[in-house]
């Protein structure tokens, strides 16, 4: 059985990978130092190498990729691609292991890229590394990796070399998730299949019958498509683009399940599946006795502090049950981004920004240190290839730049999310309005028809 992944090589790899250390040779350079390594590669028993260059020869490999890419006018990009071919333990031996991986590079990269394919027995597993150009020799043309070339490629001629040696191939099962979704899943993250299920869920007891479950959910906002002439019943919800299938939401979301559970709603044997409503704490007082001058009220917040904290209330941030609204979906579904959110709001209390020029001229100041580190980091590496012992400095002037990045990129978050987040209040302010006001409507409504029943 062998497993493939594939990673894309660009230039500054000596951010991703530590153990770049030479900054004089090129990223494709390093790569193929660090799949060539001797004590990985090496046989105790033979003393061999298991390397292989395939359309070049392993002495020049980096000068032949870097030729083809000036030959071609191609020089940036993506450089190259490193290609990783793992065996399940104790089913191969290193030279077998070897000599399929190289079978595997020439039926992927035939005749038209420059490849080095090296097989490494550091690790409990034997695995390949193919480091091939980006740019083909031949015609000059770019390998592009996607989705299709992967499976259609790459996995597909993995089986068949590993069905023609005898080995057993990975077989999909099920249906794949998008890694996002499947990520905050797992964090136990809100997303937006998580915000149909709980409309869906509060939909089934409000709803009677299947037909008045879609109507509840339009009255919300969604749109339903359904009917004889459709195979799979889906929803879309307010401000998506996109319809999503019932049966993809879960075994409790499919036609035959929500079927049952309203079956039982109707005979009042179960209650329909519901979120648990957040436990509100206990409040205590606590008495402290202070000496001393006296404590000052706490300033209120204005500005951008207070959109915030008002954009974090309608997200569900400390808010009591009691006190909850509906809220549109189109705001519901930020939820997802509620981390960001909180990252900016503690960002704007631990600078205390309220407005846009003070949030700019944040910015400028981080950008002024950032260019001054980045002259005073060029002087240290002009000493250091001189042969001055710099490395303290450097360190420390990295992490610093680092952490100036971060602030600046959060900044530039801020000011790009501010729009989406005053529309998004006003849209609740709205929304509130307008309940409010057919509230009143139908309590008139009441006491109209109650005056004439009198």
């Amino acid at each position: 059985m062998a497993y493939d992944k594939i990673i894309a090589v660009r230039t500054r790899l000596d951010h991703c990978i530590g153990y770049v250390l030479n900054r004089e040779k090129t990223d494709l350079a390093a790569v193929r130092d660090y799949i060539g390594n001797a004590e990985k590669t090496t046989l105790t028993e033979e003393q061999t190498m298991l390397e292989t260059g395939l359309n070049c020869t392993l002495e020049t490999a980096c000068a032949d990729m870097t030729a083809t890419k000036r030959r071609w006018a191609k020089p940036g990009g993506v450089l190259g691609y490193h290609l990783i071919h793992s065996f399940a333990p104790g089913e191969v031996t290193p030279r077998q292991a070897h000599e399929i991986g190289v079978e595997f590079a020439a039926h992927l990269l035939g005749d038209r890229y420059e490849a080095v394919v090296s097989t490494h027995l550091d690790r409990d597993h034997l695995h390949c590394h193919i480091l091939f150009n980006s740019v083909s020799f031949l015609d000059g043309r770019k390998y592009h990796n996607t989705f299709q070339d992967y499976f259609r490629d790459i996995r597909g001629i993995s089986n068949e070399v590993s069905r023609a040696h005898g080995l057993s191939v990975i077989e999909p099962s099920g249906k794949g998730v998008h890694y996002a979704e499947w990520d905050a899943e797992r964090q136990g993250k809100t997303t937006i299949r998580s915000l149909i299920r709980q409309d869906i869920d509060a939909a089934v007891s409000d709803a009677f019958t299947y037909q008045s479950l879609f109507t509840v959910l339009e009255k919300r906002g969604y749109t339903v498509k359904r009917g004889p002439q459709i195979q799979h019943t889906a929803v879309r919800p307010p401000g998506g683009v996109r319809f999503i299938r019932l049966d993809s939401l879960g075994a409790d979301y499919t036609e035959e399940a929500i079927k049952r559970r309203l079956s039982a709603v109707r005979s009042g044997k179960t209650i329909p599946k519901q979120a648990p409503p957040p436990t509100v704490p206990m409040e205590h007082h606590r008495y402290k006795v202070c000496s001393g001058s006296v404590h000052q009220p706490r300033r209120k917040l204005r500005g951008f502090r207070l959109l915030y904290v008002r954009y974090l209330y309608l997200l569900g941030v400390r808010r009591p049950a009691a006190e909850r609204q509906i809220i549109p979906f189109t705001v519901r579904q930020e939820v997802t981004r509620l981390h960001r959110y909180q990252r900016q709001f503690r960002f704007l209390l631990e600078y205390r920004i309220d407005t846009a020029p003070q949030l700019s001229m944040l910015g400028d100041a981080l950008q002024a240190e950032l260019d001054a580190l980045t002259s005073r980091r060029k002087d240290l590496y002009r000493l250091k290839r001189c042969g001055g012992e710099v490395t303290a400095e450097l360190t420390s002037i990295n992490q610093t730049m680092r952490r100036c990045r971060r602030k600046l990129h959060i900044c530039e978050e801020i000011t790009a999310d501010i729009p989406r987040i005053q529309a998004q209040e006003q849209l609740c302010r709205e929304t509130r309005q307008e309940e409010q006001k057919a509230a009143q409507k139908e309590e008139k409504s009441k006491k109209r028809r109650f005056d004439r029943w009198m």
